[in-house]
Formats: structure tokens, sequence, C-alpha cells
């Protein structure tokens, strides 16, 4: 048998270097060459795996240059330097270290809160420069202040605690926390508009979304306390970064303190040099505890996944044994995949799931199928989160999680049914394993069998004559070619469900030209 090879184009600890070696694995150590995309593509091809940190990107070109990769281990969380849709497409796993740097993100987090508050970059300089300007820096005590938290998931909780010992008030805004759990952390959940006026500190912790850009737009900045410290050690994108300079410079702001920004590395920014503007340079996970905890984690992910086939932590694929994965692939496939359609159409805050298995499915080990399924229905919602993680996340949330079995199932010999409760209503949806590809067979209670189109349009519409000539008509005029048609409904003249595979996607105009007909209930573009 061939020794795998590992390239490793990111600065790793040697112990995680040593790992690779002692399982057996050839390691080629370049921790230079992650930047130098022309050089990495013209090497990828000789190696198994490749080890990355932030500097590595794998851009689409890289990978087809790769004709041997199995593997990509991205030893922390975030992977936005990873093309994972056509790492996908070439059968290349993903992998990511989603817990080993928590601790030292918050810390930074609560770092950067007290440094805002008592101004400490700026009185160090002037102190350094021999002022000793000691009335000038009237900083504020964070004693008995409230502290209003966006997002209250792994990390935004340990912040949380660390708040609460400094006797802070926590207050949460977070969709998917649930009561129960927010009284478990000691915090107050309410809503995002309940939560500016009344924060005196807001700290962010939530993944760069569409639903989460810009969240502290210029209109919700407006509605802040007057003198509001504000923290960034989440993502760039989350705060209008023009709308924060000019609040810094009214005061109506007091402080700010961001380790991320909106373009990165951010060599220029229309923060700097804000009156009481702090900045660092993405060190959240920057700890050597951090580096080499998540170093240490891809090393021996990588190396199970190289030498028995054994997926950990991956992003694009569940998380199952090599003797498994011949048998449950394809059920693993659907269940993601029916996820993703169920996390598509979560718009008022995930509540519950429930997950249904009927026939010959039970008889195998569903943990893996369970967790691809929240995996898919979590990820449109957060994005950064993997089959390991998804169990987790769903539990820190409080959203309740029911699975159920039948040992029969009346039409297939295997179905898999998800339903998820969303703004107090249950939606619901079915689906089946069928000449090995993962097929849609049930929405809302009506039977229908469509793909998992790449681009696929779900309407909930009356069964009226002249909405498919309509729908037709619209398509056509947007230049949108059909490329399947899948109908289903409960009576004729009653409630209906149209699934459109399209080759394009729509654009916000023609789905608002499509919302807008007479038929039409809801519709929603989804994306496999």
């Amino acid at each position: 048998m061939t020794m795998p090879k590992v390239l490793i184009s990111d600065e790793l600890s040697e112990a995680a270097v040593n790992i690779f070696k002692t399982r057996g694995i050839e390691v080629d150590f370049q921790p230079q060459l992650g930047p130098d995309a022309a050089k990495l593509k013209e090497v990828i091809g000789n190696y198994d795996g490749l080890a990355i940190r932030s500097a590595t990107k794998v851009k689409p070109d890289i990978i087809a240059a790769a004709k041997n990769l199995k593997v990509i281990g991205r030893a922390g969380i975030g992977v936005d330097n990873v093309d994972i849709p056509a790492a996908t497409a070439k059968g290349i796993v993903v992998m990511n270290t989603p817990f080993g740097n928590s601790i030292t993100t918050a810390e930074h987090a609560i770092a950067l809160m007290f440094a805002a508050a008592r101004q400490i970059a700026v009185a160090d300089a002037s102190t350094q420069a021999g002022k000793w300007e000691k009335n000038r820096f009237m900083g504020r005590e964070l004693y008995a202040k409230t502290l209003g938290l966006i997002g209250c998931g792994n990390i935004g909780s340990i912040v949380a605690d660390r708040a609460l010992g400094l006797k802070m008030k926590v207050i949460a805004y977070d969709p998917f926390l649930s009561a129960e759990r927010a009284v478990q952390l000691g915090v107050e959940k309410v809503e995002l508009e309940e939560l500016l006026p009344r924060a005196d500190v807001i700290s962010l912790h939530v993944p760069m979304t569409d639903k989460t850009k810009n969240i502290l737009s210029r209109e919700a900045l407006a509605m802040t306390k007057p003198g509001i410290i504000i923290v960034n050690a989440a993502r760039g994108g989350l705060v209008d970064e023009a709308a924060l300079r000019e609040a810094l410079e009214s005061e109506h702001v007091a402080a700010a303190g961001f380790d991320v920004f909106t373009v990165e590395p951010a060599k220029e920014n229309v923060l700097f040099g804000a009156p009481n503007f702090i900045a660092t340079p993405h060190l959240g996970a920057s700890t050597n505890e951090a580096q080499e905890n998540v170093a240490l984690q891809v090393a021996e992910q990588m190396s199970d996944y190289l030498l028995t086939g054994a997926v950990t932590n991956a992003l694009n694929m569940p998380s199952i044994t090599a003797e498994e994965a011949p048998r449950l692939k394809p059920f693993a496939a659907l269940a993601e995949k029916l996820g993703a359609f169920a996390g598509q159409i979560v718009d008022e805050g995930l509540e519950e799931v429930e997950i249904e298995y009927e026939g010959d499915v039970t008889k195998l080990n569903m943990k893996p199928l369970t967790a691809a399924a929240l995996a898919g229905v979590l990820r449109p919602l957060l994005q950064d989160v993997n089959v390991v993680s998804a169990p987790a996340l769903m539990k820190e949330r409080g959203a309740a999680l029911t699975e159920s079995t039948r040992e029969t199932s009346p039409t297939y010999d295997s179905l898999i049914r998800i339903k998820v409760k969303t703004g107090g209503g249950w939606r619901t949806l079915a689906g089946a394993v069928i000449a090995g590809q993962p097929r849609i067979v049930e929405v809302k209670g009506m039977a229908l069998e469509a793909p998992f189109q790449a681009n696929t349009l779900y309407i909930n519409n009356s069964d009226k004559p002249g909405f498919i000539g309509a729908l037709g008509t619209l398509l056509g005029d947007a230049q949108i070619n059909i490329a399947t048609f899948h109908l289903g409904r409960e009576a004729a003249g009653a409630e209906a469900i149209a699934l459109v595979g399209v080759d394009q996607p729509l654009s916000d105009p023609d789905m608002a030209k499509l919302k807008a007909l007479p038929q039409v209930r809801y519709a929603k573009l989804l994306r496999f």
C-alpha cells in the first residue's frame, strides 16, 4: 500500500507534523507555500491531503489541479478560504476543527470590551510618549452594565459566562436560543429591537450570512443607547463600518473594538483613525493554546480519514466509519439534502425538529443520518456547521429534537421524513433513495417525486387553472430555462405544490413577480 502524502502549506505546530509521521503518513511541511497560489497549483497534484490555516486559498483552479487530493483539513473553524462546492464535486472531504478556539475567541472579545471601556490603546500610546495625561482618559466600569449579545451559541455563551462573572447583566438576541437554554445560561432572551436601546455594550457572535450582514446597520446603530460600546470579534461585515465611523465621531458610540473587518487583510479601513476605536488584526484565535489544539485535532482527523476512511468534523459529508460508509452513504446524502430543504424554509426561527425513519433504513446506524439532517437544516442559518457540531449546536440553542422509527414504510423500502417548526407552524417533507439517488417524495403531506436540482423553485399554490401558464410565461420572460417540473396536490382545486428545477437562479425582482402571482401562497428559491 502506497504511503499517503500530506502537504502542510501554512504554519502548523511541530506536534501536528509529528502526528502525521507517527501514523505513517509522509509529510511535506512548507508553511510559506500557502500564499503562492501558482506554486500551490503546480504541486498540489502530488498529495492526498492538504492541511491549512487561513493563508492558503483553495480556489476551484487549485482543486481542479488536485488530481489525487482526498481531504482538506482546516486547522480552525472558518472555511471561507476553501471552495467547498468545488471540493465536493471533486469528491474531496473538507474538515475543520469547530471547537478548538472558542475560549480564545471569547476571551479576546472580553479583552476588547475592557480596552474600549478604559481607552487602553490611546492611553498606552500617550503614556509611552511621556505625556502623562491622567485627566484625559476617563473610562467607565463594566460592573452592573448591560451586555447585549447578538448571537449566543458556542462562543457567545462563553462570553456570557465571563460577563456574568464581572457582575454584568446579560441580554441576548439569538433566534435559535430557547427560553430554557437562556435560563440555564443566566441570560435574558430578547428581540433585537429590545436589545439595541437597552445595552450598554454590544458584542457580536454570529456568522456572516445574508441575514446577519450589516445586522448593526445605520438604522440599528441609531436605536442604540448614547454612549454604547460595540465589540466585534466574530466576522467582518456584521456592522455598517461607515455608519459606525460617523457614530464614533458624533460620540453616539463611545468606543468600539474590532478584530474583524469587511475586507481582510485590512490595510485601510474607514474606521481606522476614528476616535476611541481599537483594532486588532483578526487575533481571536491567536493564542498558543488555541493554535496547538486545532493543529493537533486536524492532524488526527486527516490521519484517520486517510488511513481508515473515518470522517470527523466534515463540512461536506456525514461522519461515518469506514465499515458503515457503503451502506450509509446514499441515506446520508438524502438526509442532508432533506435537511437543507427544510433549513431554507425556516423563515421565523427554528423551534423544533422531528425526524422520522421508516422501513429498512431503521436497521442502520441512524446517528450519522440524524447528524447529516441537522447539518443540512442548520447550515443555511449558521454557515459554519458540520455533522459533528450540528447536534451540539441544536442542543445549545435549546431547539427540541425528536426522532422516531417505523419498521415498515407504506410505499418505499426506506423513507426519511423531516418536520421543522418555525413561527409556531410545522413544515414537513420526505424523501427516499430511488435507483441509488436521493429524491423528494412528499411535501406538506402531498405526494410527488422530484430530484434535488441545484436551483429549485419551491412553490405552494392554489390549484387553479392558469397557474402553470403564468409561471411558464414569467420564467420565459426572465430567460430562465426549466430543467424539471413536478407537481403534487391535495385534491382538484385545493392546495398544491410545485417543485421546478431551473438552470439559473431567479433575480430578486423576478422572485417578487413570482410571489405576486394570484395563485401563489409561498415561493422560495432553494439551492442544493
